[in-house]
């Protein structure tokens, strides 16, 4: 069973990608899929077309598109939280600083699943 792992980052470098500290403000996603022998089979760089990025919709709903298995990251907002959880999707709080690092803490089982959202980044919304 392939494994399909999406990680908020700051450059294209591909698994040498740096974590990028707020999710939905990232500027790309590291798309990692591992293959049927956990070994990464491919990596692809997204640019983030969400609306904190100038584009629209949320992030999580753009990403969702690309049918992740896991989400890896520091740490995101409820909504997205909440979205992916929704979906099925696993979201696991990233602990290394490159894509690299935190696909093999994943592989080895180590990340651990985030709970609640971080609201920081939410101030500018009213409700």
């Amino acid at each position: 069973m392939t494994k399909r792992i999406v990680i908020p980052v700051e450059n294209q470098a591909g698994l040498e990608a740096k974590v990028a500290q707020h999710f939905g403000r990232a500027p790309y996603y590291a798309v990692v899929e591992l293959g049927e022998n956990g070994k990464v089979a491919k990596v692809e760089t997204q640019a983030n077309t969400g609306e904190h990025m100038g584009g629209t919709g949320h992030p999580h709903e753009n990403l969702l598109a690309l049918k992740p298995d896991a989400i890896l990251a520091y740490g995101m907002g409820p909504g997205g939280l909440q979205s992916f959880q929704n979906a099925g999707v696993t979201v696991l709080k990233a602990t290394e600083d490159t894509v690299k690092a935190n696909v093999n803490s994943f592989k080895e089982g180590k990340l651990k699943e985030l709970s609640g959202g971080c609201e920081h980044a939410h101030e500018h919304h009213a409700h």
